[in-house]
């Protein structure tokens, strides 16, 4: 997964840290390039003549100012042996508008690495040396078991510790990773603009934040806010922008959401030298430098800390696109508060040799102790070469690999964590990951950079906080299901045996992780047979929708559904519930069924038997909509029974809870007219119904 793991034939080396500057972005709230953590080096002074300067140089140096001067002879410099950057200025068509272009570039890449461009050269330089020797990060190092614990949903051991964890929803603050577009999903705008699922069409970025509002609401103090801070790329900080200020923040005041950008990365390097690639003759070619950028980010704009000032006492890390990022929330923060973890990785149960990372604990000679992410590749023979014959084995018991694997999903306690920002400055680790064509490694199939990753903050704890990190495992239908992929790729990857990642899958996913802890509670709950569209096979349904204000997490479940044994939804059922003051006591659900519980109301499902035409996936073969067309289904909402408890008290939607037993079997035509509250209020699109034809030759959604 190369969304969520790193490469795996790299290179790491520990480094010094160094501040990075701030900038702000159209928000107000902190922004700034990329950084990077290795070894400072002094910057070699530039010579003062211009002997060693490519023709055409010498002649352009009065456009820049003499820092630019100074630099543009630097990179000449044999040092850095960087000429092949001004190689086209020898041509006369090579314009000072392009010259200009360049050097404002290398520049504004010079101030944002520690070291400068010298310093990042260096630490390139060596760190490909150290690959092309082969020399292993993990030397001395050997790997044990770390600590933490494992749990299958609906068990006394998940109840007890989750218990410990829902007492500190109140004081969690979270991070967003998201610094991606999604082109490569075959969506123009960005990943958390997506749908989460069709069914209410609610965006990722506003799931995220009706959730944190929710336990906000439930759990935090009063006056207490649950801040979100937001890391961009210089791709997506303005579309970030616009998308939330054109829903209003999706509710949540604007001074919760701080926004921090990445730079525009670090340059891409040709060879073992660390020839800097160029994008032209006017641009330098430049790639991420990973999101390990992310904790210097909340160092440099002192986030981590204001939070902690605040009252925060937990930083949940999560990815703009794994829709399940929270049902286990308050199963990773009991699972911190009972083992005292500064670091905590939610996993998943992973096989031995299984081709993603495992975290394991490793232990040096001098008895120092670090958990981390090992590359799968890296784990069976570092086991094997430390006493450990079979290498990566499953246990016996469990029938999986001691070493869970990593999801990046992180949390962390607040306060060590800042008081390591300030220390470290948030830098993290580098690596590097070379494609080589030839067995001698002196030739790269495409330009490499260094990179650096957040799941490594273990390497740059100290003392005792370095036995302080753990992990929580728990299988990956209830906490892991990014979309990243397209739909093509996710064919292929499926056929495979491994999951596809895409639209599709990540919205089945979302539905079943809601039935599976609504059974897990005692709810009778079927499963559709599964169905393929575009290639892609999923179990479509029941497609359940329970809104964060209405339960949040497992726990919250077993209040809202005190008699789950009263509780039947049929396979071909869909239900969509919002509002804290519902309670379901009793249903029988074939067909679709809504239910709002307005502010300051409460309502009880008592005795409800729906049965209706429901709605149906429909399957699109081309759409010009890119959400519907990345699917290759649509939700034909056929017939949908609305039931809203007012505050004032009435009802609407023809439903007694006091009747013996109520029935509903046609609550809405396929007109769609209706005297319920509207489908909008609940994330429904507003589209007028058409026939099962007209669907299929025009998509008639309307994506809020």
């Amino acid at each position: 997964c190369e969304q969520c793991f790193p490469p795996h034939d790299f290179i790491r080396i520990m480094a010094k840290k160094r501040n990075r500057t701030k900038k702000k972005t159209s928000m107000g709230n902190a922004s700034s390039s990329g950084g990077a953590t290795q070894e400072q080096t002094s910057a070699p002074t530039p010579p003062s003549s211009t002997s060693n300067l490519p023709n055409g140089v010498e002649a352009s140096l009065p456009l820049f100012s003499k820092q630019q001067q100074v630099l543009v002879k630097l990179l000449c410099s044999p040092i850095l042996n960087q000429s092949q950057l001004f190689a086209s200025w020898s041509d006369p068509s090579t314009t000072n508008d392009c010259k200009k272009q360049l050097v404002t570039q290398l520049d504004d890449l010079n101030s944002s690495y520690p070291g400068g461009l010298a310093g990042y050269i260096s630490n390139a330089r060596k760190l490909l040396e150290e690959s092309k020797q082969g020399v292993n990060p993990l030397e001395g190092w050997k790997p044990n078991v770390p600590t933490g614990q494992a749990f299958e949903i609906g068990t006394k051991d998940y109840d007890t510790v989750e218990a410990l964890g829902v007492q500190e929803l109140g004081s969690v603050g979270f991070v967003l990773v998201a610094g991606g577009l999604g082109e490569r999903l075959g969506y123009s705008d960005i990943k958390i603009g997506l749908p989460t699922e069709m069914a209410t069409e609610t965006k990722y970025i506003q799931y995220y934040i009706e959730y944190i509002l929710a336990l906000q609401k439930k759990y935090a103090a009063k006056g207490t806010k649950l801040p979100l801070c937001i890391m961009t790329s210089g791709d997506t900080n303005d579309k970030t922008v616009q998308l939330l200020q054109a829903n209003k923040y999706f509710g949540m005041e604007k001074s919760q959401i701080t926004l921090v950008q990445q730079g525009q990365g670090v340059p891409a390097l040709t060879d073992n030298d660390a020839t800097i690639a160029m994008d032209g003759p006017c641009a330098v070619s430049t790639k991420p430098h990973g999101h390990g950028d992310v904790h210097s980010l909340l160092y440099s704009h002192g986030v981590a800390k204001k939070w902690v000032k605040n009252g925060i006492g937990w930083i949940a890390f999560f990815q703009d696109t794994n829709g399940l990022a929270f049902h286990t929330l308050p199963l990773a923060l009991g699972v911190s508060k009972k083992f005292d973890l500064v670091m905590n990785s939610l996993t998943v149960p992973r096989k031995a040799k299984q081709a993603i990372g495992g975290i394991a604990k490793l232990v040096n000679d001098k008895g120092e102790e670090r958990t981390i992410n090992v590359e799968y590749n890296m784990l069976d023979p570092l086991l094997r070469a430390t006493g450990h014959p079979d290498g990566d084995v499953n246990d016996k018991e469990t029938g999986f690999s001691p070493f869970p694997g990593n999801i990046n999903q992180l949390l962390f306690k607040a306060k060590p964590y800042s008081e390591t920002l300030e220390r470290t400055k948030g830098k993290m680790p580098e690596f590097v990951n070379p494609k080589y064509k030839d067995e001698a490694k002196t030739v790269f199939k495409k330009p490499t950079r260094l990179e650096c990753m957040m799941q490594d903050f273990p390497t740059v704890l100290e003392g005792r906080d370095t036995e302080r990190v753990g992990f929580t495992s728990i299988p990956a239908s209830l906490c892991f299901s990014p979309v990243k992929n397209a739909t093509s790729d996710g064919a292929a990857l499926q056929k495979k045996g491994s999951p596809a990642g895409v639209a599709a899958t990540g919205e089945a996913d979302q539905y079943c992780a809601v039935r599976e802890i609504l059974r897990s509670i005692g709810c009778n709950v079927a499963d559709a047979e599964p169905a393929t569209y575009k290639d892609i096979t999923i179990v479509p349904g029941p497609q359940i929708v329970l809104k964060p204000d209405f339960v949040c997490c497992p726990a919250e479940y077993k209040k809202a559904f005190p008699t789950p044994e009263k509780v039947n939804i049929s396979a071909n059922s869909s239900l969509v519930v919002k509002g804290s003051g519902v309670v379901m006591e009793s249903l029988d659900l074939n067909g679709a069924l809504v239910i709002e519980c307005e502010e300051g109301a409460k309502g009880v499902i008592r005795n409800l038997t729906v049965t209706n035409a429901g709605w149906v996936l429909s399957p699109v073969v081309t759409s010009e909509d890119e959400i519907i067309a990345m699917r290759g289904y649509i939700i034909d909402k056929r017939e949908t029974k609305r039931i809203v408890f007012k505050k004032n008290g009435s009802i609407e939607g023809d439903y007694d809870p006091n009747a013996t037993n109520t029935s509903a079997p046609t609550a809405t035509p396929a007109n769609g007219k209706s005297a319920s509250r509207s489908v909008p209020e609940l994330n429904q699109p507003a589209s007028k119904e058409t026939s099962q034809k007209q669907k299929e030759d025009e998509c008639t959604c309307t994506i809020l």
